[in-house]
């Protein structure tokens, strides 16, 4: 006991000696002014970085519009982390795996004691990586249909009303409303846009959108086809019209689309979406309307064809009416031989009528040899014969019906003269049935209230043994405090509080005269027993 007690003499002064020494050399620091010292630190020497790396554990922005994810290489790796608001002004949209050039200042995060740069700018780390992320983009909308030649629509041969999405200000504009006004002038309207930069493909997008909703017959006339246009560039100065966005919104245009963007050796992802794509603007321009001069020369010279194709028409008719009219007989070839039939005819006539007459008089002679007196006599006596027997036959069916009516008439009337007594009989014995049904339902009455007054009698025995009162007339008593609540502990009544208190037989009211004890105080603790702790050892700082 007594070398431990010199032990831990002796540590707390060794701890003393070096906490001195320490003091009187080094500032002393809380841990908030510690992490903001190295932030301010960090955030001066690497105030505006360029690190390329590999984005690692990108899972998109979060709820709050913000992206976390980091950047790496193959020995080492930062976090970093993307605002809301930079987030909107990207060029293009951060994938996994991508590898990137990010500029930014590096900063910590006190609350873990962690660093990260956050990002102000994001660009692809060269042209390999945008061709890249271009194909990786095309196969994806590939994949969804966006590019299939099946959905794309036939451009209108005579457009009234064309749209153009360009830039207001470059020449684009001015080459496609030249070549427009030679060809076949008609109505322009110009959705103006950026064609390059940040927004640029969220303003394309949005200005197909808009020639979309516009509705026909409105303040502003809707298209019949629209034209994205711009001028040729590199592949950083287009990369607006490869954005998701302006693809999915030519794909979703019910106005045929030409994407005329950049010079013919220029592709980008709006090519593959559009209906129609043009090697420049001003082939755009030549594909949306025709020319004007060319179609008034064809249509003067399909009038003038038309108009020989029907004077041969007649000429050739005329002559093959002449041929017809020369084939066609004389009207004394035509009456010939139905007049010669006429003629026969009529010499045929009177032997016919003749012969005709001859016949009818033999029929009628044969006829009449077989009308005499004694065959008319004779069919007379049948006639009256016949005529009797049925008389006679349908006396004796009458006769026969009145039988079976009698017969039936008798048997219904002694079936009538016995329905009386069956009545009589049934009534007799519904009577006693109902009496004997009406005394087994007042047996049934009689024993269900005697089942639950039994019932009632074994709930009240059972209430009565569980009720508080049975308990207060063994001596016991229940107080209540000034509200009316019973009082659980004497540490709730204080000194001339009003109580209640309540017997088995009446409640009475009562004041306290004291109240509840006061608490023990809690014991000292010796010298001795102080002593006998184990000594606490002193710390070295």
């Amino acid at each position: 006991m007594l070398a431990k007690a010199a032990k831990a003499r002796q540590t707390g002064a060794m701890s003393s000696f070096f906490e001195s020494q320490t003091a009187s050399n080094l500032a002393e620091y809380s841990v908030s002014e510690l992490s903001g010292s190295i932030k301010r630190t960090v955030e001066q020497a690497f105030d505006q970085v360029r690190v390329r790396g590999e984005i690692s554990g990108y899972r998109g922005p979060h709820s709050s519009g913000h992206a976390y994810f980091a950047l790496k290489d193959d020995k080492a790796r930062i976090d970093a982390v993307i605002w809301k608001g930079t987030m909107s002004r990207l060029k293009f949209r951060p994938e996994e795996g991508m590898e990137v050039i990010a500029t930014g200042k590096v900063t910590t995060f006190p609350g873990s004691s962690k660093y990260q740069i956050v990002i102000e700018t994001l660009e692809p780390a060269g042209a390999g990586a945008l061709m890249a992320l271009l194909e990786e983009r095309k196969r994806k909308l590939a994949a969804e249909g966006l590019f299939d030649s099946a959905r794309k629509r036939p451009l209108p041969f005579m457009p009234r009303v064309i749209g153009v999405v360009t830039s207001p200000t470059g020449a684009v504009i001015r080459d496609i409303l030249h070549r427009i006004s030679d060809r076949f002038p008609v109505h322009v309207v110009v959705w103006p846009v950026r064609v390059q930069g940040e927004g640029s493909g969220n303003e394309v997008a949005a200005a197909i959108e808009g020639f979309n909703a516009f509705a026909p017959g409105g303040p502003v006339a809707r298209p019949d086809v629209i034209i994205v246009a711009r001028g040729g560039g590199s592949l950083e100065d287009l990369w607006g019209f490869n954005d998701e966005a302006v693809v999915r919104a030519a794909a979703a245009s019910h106005i045929p689309l030409i994407s005329a963007v950049g010079h013919e050796t220029d592709w980008t992802l709006i090519d593959h979406a559009a209906d129609q794509r043009a090697p420049t603007p001003t082939g755009a321009a030549e594909m949306a309307v025709p020319v004007k001069a060319e179609l008034e020369a064809t249509v003067a010279g399909l009038g003038a064809r038309l108009k020989g194709a029907a004077n041969r028409q007649m000429d050739n008719r005329r002559q093959a009416l002449r041929a017809l009219g020369r084939a066609l007989p004389s009207l004394d070839q035509l009456l010939a031989l139905p007049r010669r039939r006429f003629d026969e005819a009529a010499t045929g006539l009177g032997r016919g009528l003749q012969m005709n007459t001859a016949n009818k008089r033999r029929s009628f002679e044969r006829i009449a040899a077989h009308l005499r007196p004694d065959m008319l006599s004779n069919r007379l006596t049948e006639r009256r014969q016949r005529l009797s027997e049925r008389m006679m036959r349908g006396e004796r069916i009458v006769e026969r019906m009145i039988d079976r009516a009698r017969s039936r008439t008798a048997s219904a009337d002694a079936s009538l003269r016995a329905l009386p007594a069956r009545i009589l009989g049934q009534v007799h014995r519904s009577r006693d049935r109902i009496g004997g049904l009406s005394a087994r339902a007042d047996a049934a009455v009689i024993a269900d209230v005697r089942r639950l007054r039994g019932l009632v009698t074994a709930q009240d025995r059972v209430l009565q043994s569980l009720s508080y009162r049975n308990v207060l007339k063994r001596g016991y008593a229940i107080v209540y405090d000034e509200n009316g609540a019973p009082v659980h502990a004497a540490a709730a009544l204080s000194s001339g509080q009003a109580i209640s208190i309540e017997f088995a037989d009446n409640k009475i009211d009562a004041v306290t005269t004291s109240g509840p004890p006061p608490a023990k105080p809690a014991k000292k603790r010796t010298e001795k027993e102080s002593a006998g702790d184990p000594p606490k050892q002193g710390s070295l700082f």
